[in-house]
């Protein structure tokens, strides 16, 4: 019996040990899990992805090419997610297969992939083809709606029919827009986009106004802006147009009717030159260039056109010179005998006669005399006398010279003038009548051109102190009816 006993303890005792043998000896099958992980719109690598697998749980990282691996996991059947901010989660099926390579690629979207667009907004003003706008101009458009609630951001793009300018105007918040400085008779074409950040721009459709022709406005001024002098048109009623930019110094307008121009000098460079423009301020073009003007005082220095508006006569220190309007043809055509600076000159309608005054450095030891066009003098009204004069200006009819002179005959260093007269010189008799005689006291008279039916002068009147606002005038050929045009306002043109 207990033999019995031993033998069938001994048998348990082998029998575990089998039972434990061939435990150890069995193994898991297992296998290698690859992919990639990209931007599904155009296929570029993801760095740095999570790309974990469900049940186990395991998480990997993508390297710079996106792609990642699982080695030797078990067989069986995997959920796979692969995630990245801003981007929408990837998910796909794998099965791993014993000592294989199961490889997948997830194509991720951006997150704002479901973002829907703004609905485009709707023009509201000006409406469609309107007509006969001022040069500024209230753009005004609906709200628009986006989806998704985003925050809209606005952008305005304007053309024209005249050249290739392009106005665009981005990150707009407000649904109205204030568009300035637009061209006289010019159409123009605007639409609106809208970006909710997320999606490409919305566009509204194409609408177009239409800038009112531009007006015959025959004054012409000189007012200061921000230390620089800016040109300006005016019609009778006083409504005023800005013609030059307000960053350049430009001064001295004489419009040409024949040429349909305006010239005037403009620092360039430093230097002083002429320029011509359009009535409405456009295409701006430089006339002088070898030779500028140079003399005593540049704000006192002045050119003529020819009646025909093809060529220019300009001063620079004791030399005339003729020149195209287009700036070739250069010449000079005179040169003063004792070396005087030639500030000013006026060119008679027929061509035959040319107005000059002649002065020192300073301004001073003044003529005014004519010359024809072989530099012979005709006639002399001012011959080196004390104080400031200028202001010449021929009549139509070559019988009447318009000038001014300082009766006090005061000189100093700043060419500061007490009372100066208009006067009109006639060549017939050699009389000189004073235009002047009830201008007030302590003020000066500057600046006189015949009005274009030379019944009347347009002038400008100023205090002596030489501080003092300017302000433009007419009076009668007579002297009678002085009258206010214009404040603070000089260098007046009327043609």
């Amino acid at each position: 019996m207990k033999k019995y006993i031993f033998y069938s303890v001994l048998f348990s005792y082998i029998l575990l040990f089998v039972r434990c043998s061939e435990e150890k000896i069995t193994f898991t099958e297992v296998g290698n899990l690859t992919g990639r992980v990209v931007v599904a719109s155009s296929f570029d690598p993801i760095e740095n992805a999570k790309v974990t697998i469900s049940p186990s749980n395991n998480a990997v990282f993508t390297d710079e090419e996106g792609y990642f691996l699982f080695e030797n996991i078990e067989v069986g059947d995997y959920s796979v997610t692969a995630e990245k901010e801003n981007y929408l989660a990837g998910y796909e099926p794998a099965t791993v297969i014993t000592e294989s390579d199961v490889n997948i690629i997830f194509e991720l979207e951006e997150s704002d992939a479901l973002n829907k667009p703004p609905f485009a907004p709707e023009l509201l003003s000006p409406e469609d083809n309107a007509i006969d706008l001022p040069t500024e101009v209230e753009l005004i458009w609906s709200s628009a709606v986006d989806p998704d609630d985003d925050p809209l951001e606005y952008g305005i793009q304007i053309r024209n029919d005249y050249d290739d300018t392009l106005i665009n105007v981005e990150s707009v918040s407000d649904t109205t827009y204030v568009v300035s400085n637009l061209q006289f008779g010019v159409k123009y074409f605007w639409q609106i986009s809208v970006n909710d950040g997320h999606n490409n721009d919305v566009l509204t459709p194409v609408s177009s106004f239409e800038i009112t022709s531009y007006p015959e406005n025959r004054y012409l001024f000189v007012r200061e802006n921000n230390g620089y002098n800016s040109i300006y048109s005016a019609n009778e009623e006083g409504d005023e147009l800005l013609l030059t930019d307000a960053d350049k110094n430009c001064w001295r307008p004489r419009r040409n009717q024949a040429a349909h121009l305006i010239a005037f000098l403009r620092t360039e460079n430093t230097e002083t030159h002429i320029f011509t423009m359009k009535p409405d301020g456009t295409d701006v073009q430089q006339v002088t260039n070898a030779v500028p003007l140079i003399g005593f005082k540049q704000d006192e220095i002045d050119f003529a056109w020819s009646s025909n508006g093809d060529r220019f006569i300009y001063p620079s220190f004791d030399k005339l010179y003729l020149i195209n309007k287009d700036g070739s043809g250069l010449q000079q055509i005179y040169q003063t005998p004792d070396g005087s600076f030639i500030t000013e000159c006026d060119w008679s309608y027929d061509e035959s006669l040319i107005a000059l005054k002649t002065n020192d450095n300073n301004g001073y030891n003044t003529s005014i005399y004519t010359i024809d066009m072989n530099g012979i003098v005709q006639d002399t009204i001012l011959s080196m006398v004390n104080g400031a004069a200028g202001g010449l200006n021929i009549s139509i009819d070559n019988q009447k010279l318009l000038y001014t002179y300082d009766i006090s005959g005061y000189e100093d260093a700043s060419y500061r003038q007490l009372d100066t007269h208009i006067f009109i010189y006639n060549f017939t008799t050699t009389d000189t009548f004073d235009v002047s005689f009830d201008k007030d006291a302590g003020t000066n008279d500057l600046d006189p051109r015949f009005t274009p039916n030379e019944a009347k002068i347009i002038f400008v009147n100023t205090s002596n102190d030489g501080i003092s606002e300017k302000q433009v005038f007419t009076v009668d050929i007579d002297g009678e009816n002085r009258a206010l045009l214009f404040e603070n306002a000089f260098m007046p043109d009327w043609e």
